[in-house]
């Protein structure tokens, strides 16, 4: 993605100051250069004032800024949307419900609901990327055990695939979770085809079920992991993990498990993105803007 424009938040006040200040923002994104009708393509149209929708002069189709989008028949402002996007984007402890209801004057409900598509958009945009190169692997464990329960492989909480892609000085680079039913080989196998190009090095321990990649195309570089004589061994990995688990513990107290995917899609987006700050607000609102909605009953149900 190119340079984004940095957005403090003077310059956010400044910009962004109504709802049709908004609507002009969301009309350049979709339209940089002109109207296009969706349905004919014709470059003309009229503004309808009363219902915020641009008609094509030609086939009279009527076009929203907002289909196709996060906020796709949301009754919330445009204005408190963008209010809730640059908060997100501007906290990396990430906000709760309870702060953006507060601080937005909105129910709890309508902040819960309007975090959760903002998640959906940030899990959407990195779903488009694949780890290359050397690629560290593992899996882990999120939620608190039973009492008296088992940890680790064979516990009752939720098991999550992690991997981090690094750089050729061994630094992190980018980092995928994926919250997944078992440890068995099957399970590895569907996540590197959809999160690992085809041809790159996969370093994991030596656990079984992580010979099935080898099968796979990929150079798989197992390692009995042993703290004395490899203490290097998926050391950011294990970092990732670390991280993401106080982030979620830090902020989100008493997660569902059910829930536990968004909230993973959430620390990614915000770790893949680390370098870009400032320019985190632009660059959410871009993946807000090409995301589907969700609804409520869906994530409820």
């Amino acid at each position: 993605m190119a340079q984004q424009e940095a957005m403090t938040l003077k310059r956010f006040q400044e910009k962004f100051h109504s709802d049709d200040a908004c609507r002009e923002h969301l009309f350049q994104i979709r339209w940089p250069n002109g109207f296009c009708c969706p349905k004919c393509e014709h470059d003309a149209f009229y503004f309808l004032e009363s219902r915020k929708l641009y008609q094509c002069t030609r086939c009279k189709h009527q076009a929203s800024v907002t289909a196709g989008t996060i906020m796709h028949k949301s009754h919330t402002p445009l204005l408190t949307w963008f209010w809730a996007i640059f908060l997100v984007a501007h906290d990396k402890r990430g906000v709760s419900a309870v702060f953006l209801s507060r601080e937005l004057e909105i129910s709890y409900p309508t902040a819960w609901l309007m975090l959760h598509k903002i998640r959906k958009a940030m899990g959407d945009r990195d779903a488009h990327y694949q780890l290359a190169g050397l690629v560290e692997l593992d899996d882990a464990f999120f939620g608190a055990p039973t009492e008296g329960g088992k940890r680790g492989r064979g516990t009752e909480q939720t098991p999550v695939l992690a991997a981090v892609s690094l750089d050729r000085k061994g630094a992190p680079q980018y980092v995928k979770m994926k919250v997944i039913p078992n440890v068995k080989g099957k399970t590895l196998v569907d996540f590197a085809r959809h999160h690992i190009k085809p041809g790159a090095t996969i370093s994991s321990d030596a656990y079984s079920s992580y010979r099935k990649l080898a099968e796979e195309g990929y150079d798989h570089q197992p390692l009995e992991f042993n703290v004395k004589e490899n203490p290097d061994h998926l050391k950011w990995l294990h970092t990732m993990i670390s991280n993401a688990k106080a982030f979620i513990g830090g902020t989100y107290h008493g997660l569902a498990s059910k829930h536990l995917q968004s909230y993973l899609d959430e620390f990614c987006f915000r770790t893949n993105r680390r370098r870009f700050e400032g320019q985190l607000f632009n660059r959410l609102l871009t993946a807000c803007v090409s995301t589907d909605t969700i609804t409520y009953q869906k994530l409820t149900s």
